[in-house]
């Protein structure tokens, strides 16, 4: 039998049409709200789900790399990301045969640190190997790709 503790995260949802506020559970209740675009039935008045879910994968990669960089023992400054999923609406919007999911996802993220190149190389493996999000990416089947570089920590 595992001993592993597992963490539940928990969120409660409610809507009309295609927006949604969701509360997400815990002692805070944070909320936030989902809509879509026009061109799949919203009125673009939030976010839409899968521009969260690239938001989830940058910051779960900026998470996971401080937790990375403290177990590496480098310092981390500031962190830029640029994410990009590409999705073939058909199945989506009109119902085609074939996957709904993003045919790609790329990831381009630049950060400060003290890390040499080798460390540094070593950091991203093991980010990318622990963020959750990443490893749903990866794991999904899409082309995913990631591009990391370092620049030397701010004084």
């Amino acid at each position: 039998m595992s001993t592993t503790t597992l963490v539940p995260f928990v969120v409660d949802s409610t809507g009309t049409g295609v927006a949604q506020k969701v509360t997400v559970g815990g002692e805070d209740g944070h909320v936030f709200h989902a809509d879509t675009y026009p061109a799949f039935g919203g009125a673009d008045a939030a976010p839409s789900p899968l521009a969260y879910t690239l938001g989830a994968l940058t910051s779960c990669n900026q998470i996971t790399a401080t937790l990375v960089a403290k177990d590496l023992d480098i310092a981390l400054g500031t962190f830029t990301f640029h994410a990009q999923g590409d999705l073939d609406p058909s199945v989506l919007v009109g119902g085609a045969e074939g996957d709904a999911n993003f045919r790609a996802v790329s990831v381009t993220a630049t950060v400060e640190t003290d890390a040499d190149e080798a460390t540094f190389d070593r950091f991203v493996s093991e980010l990318e190997r622990r963020c959750p999000v990443t490893q749903l990416f990866q794991r999904s089947g899409l082309d995913f790709r990631s591009s990391w570089t370092r620049k030397p920590l701010a004084a």
